[in-house]
């Protein structure tokens, strides 16, 4: 599709962004809207992605452009704050184009742009948006597809003004508890199996920075235990098969989608997939993955949630169930039960989170072992795993 320019003008700022109903402080260069610039090559979306963010009074589309090219362009003449950076164009693609807004940000450090990237749901964008996370992207949306345009925009307006904002709060270098308050134990749920003082199963939930996060911290991990590993990354679908392939090659283990009835094993990488809760189950002495179509829980399935509730009538406590970077309180409920069965907490400290929702939720709600950065948490793993306090 032939690209072309849309200047937008920007809209009055009216003060501070607020998420998930939290008023988070920003610094004083800050406080003015948030500046966004719109790349994408089909005129459709950019209208769209327009439309999404106009009601929003603390974002401003300053400009939509429909290439690479003209994005670059425009950045040097007037940098935003946040890019929205479609993955596949003509000429220069959205990989190539984040490589140039990440090579700027080096001259930029106290004014780096955000970018989120957008993705159709292919193979070929599914793959390029992995790659684009771990080359520094902040997160993506995935375009909408089916349904009626009113359901598309309700689905944009839903995703895009949030990722935007915490793009631009984690681009100041804000990093802020994103998610609700701890909710109340949840219902009486099986009975945990005895303890044995082992350690059976890594369980990890992950959501917004989680790809990158993953992508460098699994091979230190994987390097040092044979334990099986259960991940549940908030992630579309079409994403979820080449992100297991991704880890797989980044580690070395067998690594894949969950699948319904499969035994886990040691030495293996189980990834969650998207639109389907994982869960684990016995089947006489083995243990097999369950996968259920159950409504979503924090507004995510796969959730953590559903999974961290699943382990305790199968392996007791003998877990160590690991909270990393994302958006939310997904995690928090399902950690109750597990710690009431003796299993080990370790979540990813503040500083090295691109957004301390899921782990502040779950250390505000007392039910961490150990926080620690991102590259220590093998270790702190490993010391579970060996019965060290």
């Amino acid at each position: 599709m032939a690209s072309d320019t849309t200047p937008v003008q920007p809209s009055p700022s009216r003060g501070g962004t607020t998420v998930y109903g939290l008023k988070p402080p920003v610094p004083p260069t800050a406080r003015k809207a948030i500046r966004v610039l719109v790349v994408d090559d089909a005129r459709m979306f950019r209208n769209a992605f327009a439309q999404a963010l106009s009601s929003e009074a603390d974002l401003s589309v300053i400009g939509s452009v429909g290439s690479g090219e003209e994005a670059l362009a425009f950045i040097a003449q007037d940098p935003p704050d946040v890019v929205t950076l479609d993955v596949e164009m003509p000429g220069i693609g959205g990989l190539a184009a984040l490589e140039g807004i990440m090579a700027g940000n080096a001259h930029r450090s106290d004014h780096p742009i955000g970018v989120v990237m957008v993705s159709g749901h292919t193979q070929a964008g599914a793959e390029a948006t992995l790659k684009a996370l771990a080359a520094g992207a902040f997160d993506f949306i995935a375009k909408p597809s089916g349904g009626t345009p009113e359901e598309a925009m309700r689905l944009l307006k839903a995703q895009l003004p949030l990722r935007i904002r915490c793009c631009a709060l984690a681009r100041g270098g804000v990093r802020r508890a994103l998610g609700r308050p701890p909710a109340p134990p949840p219902a009486p749920i099986a009975q945990a199996r005895p303890s044995t003082g082992r350690v059976e199963a890594i369980l990890i939930a992950v959501s917004t920075g989680g790809p990158k996060a993953l992508l460098q911290m699994l091979p230190m991990l994987t390097a040092r235990t044979e334990k099986p590993i259960l991940i549940v990354q908030h992630m579309p679908a079409s994403f979820t098969g080449p992100f297991a392939e991704q880890l797989g090659r980044v580690t070395g283990w067998p690594s894949a989608e969950a699948v319904h009835g499969e035994p886990v094993v040691g030495h293996r990488l189980y990834v969650a997939p998207g639109g389907k809760h994982l869960t684990v189950r016995r089947e006489g002495s083995q243990v097999q993955i369950a996968l259920t179509e159950t409504p979503p829980e924090c507004g995510v399935r796969p959730a953590a949630d559903v999974l961290f509730r699943s382990v305790p009538a199968v392996w007791g406590g003998d877990v160590v169930a690991v909270v990393m970077t994302g958006m939310g309180v997904d995690g928090t409920a399902g950690l109750r039960p597990l710690r009431r069965a003796g299993a080990q907490v370790v979540a990813q400290d503040e500083a090295t989170s691109v957004v301390w929702g899921m782990p502040g939720s779950a250390v505000s709600g007392g039910l961490v072992d150990v926080v620690t950065p991102l590259m220590e948490i093998p270790a702190a793993v490993v010391a579970r795993c060996r019965g060290v306090a």
